[in-house]
């Protein structure tokens, strides 16, 4: 087989790399996570969120100025590498890995639970089997049925979130059959704008984080995007307005629409109520099967995410060569159906934690998120630490004040998710954390590295 036939295929278009990196970031933590969010900081949620738009926008400004320095890039770990050197590279990486992975068990827990609105009787395990394989097989044939399939899904979750937000505004301002328009009120009505105060605004950056985590999966598209150096910036612009559109709106139209405390109080998603309330029939069975595909979109991009980690890590000798492994359509099969594996392991921990096992994790993805955002930030701040910026490409304008800015941003919201998150959440991070440097260290010894030399040969 030719050497070209051994690396990826530049198949992603501008439009699939933004609604790889929106599937990413609109999944569980919109549909799921809007409830606990409104909860730990009420209406202040809005600020919340509008804040954690503000920091995205500017690491992925910084993200992509480095990919139009470095357009051979594969991953971003090809961005960091030269910058911060060979742990931190490698530590991004699998943190990132690790992330994934575990998205990908919990989003296929909360997956089977919607299933099991229709199937009640089925169990768990095998609703979960039956996910795994429909996200493997988009995954495994070729690069552009996958993009091509995860454009039309993102695609349908975003006309429903955009049809909320029209629907929603007519609930606030226009009365119909007996409606009567809310307007601002329940803004200030229930204790204020901020009943939580700061702490309620700081422990909600958790579910803030969580949500948008995902976006900077743009940096592992480098490989197979057309024109990476054109393609990359133009798709972080797109995706920052529709991203912070897709939250922030929605976000101050249901604490507008009903009192924030009675939310978590309702066991109907507020999705459910604004369609209810328009009289559209069938709304819990059509917002049921929407979430439902907005998760299974998010799986299937955090599939492509963990498994071109794994390829890059196997393509460098740090993992075995057959995560390497290119089918006839350029598919790291062997990459993908090992990622995959992680919806079993869901499954185990869902036995052990219950109903928690989403909240569990959901803590743990956030710590990863921030590090992946300190990591990206601290890289493009050095990425220019001798002024030089090529005024014909790419580059952030006001550097190095918005990196600067969204740095130290990254380190409080760090704190106070440290300060405000369940202990064991921590440790259980702390620890992955631990294994991933042992891990680092172990390739680096002489021992190891004369292995991977006889291997190489």
């Amino acid at each position: 087989m030719e050497k070209g036939n051994q690396q990826l295929k530049r198949t992603l278009q501008a439009r699939h790399i933004m609604m790889l990196a929106l599937g990413g970031a609109i999944g569980a933590g919109l549909f799921k996570g809007s409830s606990a969010a409104i909860d730990i900081a009420g209406p202040a949620v809005i600020v919340a969120y509008l804040i954690g738009g503000i920091i995205l926008l500017f690491i992925m400004q910084g993200l992509a100025e480095m990919a139009v320095k470095n357009p051979n890039a594969r991953t971003f770990r090809d961005l960091v590498q030269p910058i911060l050197g060979n742990f931190s590279a490698h530590f991004l990486d699998w943190i990132y890995w690790k992330m994934w992975v575990l998205n990908i068990a919990a989003e296929g827990i909360v997956a089977a639970m919607f299933i099991q609105y229709w199937f009640p009787s089925v169990p768990t395990w095998l609703l979960v089997l039956l996910i795994a394989i429909l996200i493997t097989l988009l995954n495994v044939f070729s690069v552009k049925l996958f993009a091509e399939a995860e454009y039309w899904m993102a695609s349908v979750k975003i006309a429903v979130i955009v049809l909320f937000i029209i629907f929603g505004v007519l609930l606030l301002f226009v009365p119909f059959q007996g409606h009567e328009p809310t307007g601002f009120a329940n803004l200030t009505a229930h204790d204020g704008f901020f009943p939580h105060g700061t702490k309620g605004l700081i422990a909600a950056m958790l579910v803030v984080v969580y949500s948008y985590g995902g976006t900077e999966m743009i940096g592992v598209t480098l490989a197979e995007a057309q024109n990476p150096e054109k393609v990359i910036p133009k798709a972080i612009r797109n995706t920052f307005v529709r991203i912070v559109g897709f939250y922030v709106l929605p976000f101050l139209i249901i604490v507008s629409l009903m009192p924030w405390d009675k939310v978590n109080e309702s066991s109907q998603s507020p999705f459910v109520i604004v369609f209810d309330s328009i009289g559209i029939p069938y709304a819990s069975d059509i917002m049921n099967a929407i979430i439902l595909l907005a998760i299974f979109s998010s799986m299937n991009s955090g599939l492509y995410a963990s498994s071109r980690v794994l390829f890059t890590q196997s393509e460098d000798g740090k993992v075995p060569k057959i995560f390497s492994k290119l089918s006839k359509k350029r598919v790291p099969f062997v990459a993908v159906i090992t990622c995959t594996a992680a919806l079993y392991l869901g499954v185990l921990i869902s036995f052990v934690a219950g109903d928690q096992t989403f909240n569990y994790l959901m803590g743990s993805l956030s710590y990863t998120v921030l590090f992946i955002w300190f990591f990206i930030t601290l890289a493009h701040l050095r990425s220019r630490s001798k002024g030089d910026v090529d005024v014909q490409k790419y580059h952030v304008k006001w550097f190095p004040y918005t990196t600067w800015f969204a740095l130290i941003c990254i380190i409080a919201i760090f704190f106070g998710i440290l300060f405000t998150t369940s202990i064991i959440q921590t440790v259980i991070t702390m620890c992955i954390y631990l294994v991933i440097t042992l891990s680092y260290f172990y390739q680096d010894s002489p021992k190891k590295r004369r292995m991977n030399l006889a291997s190489n040969k």
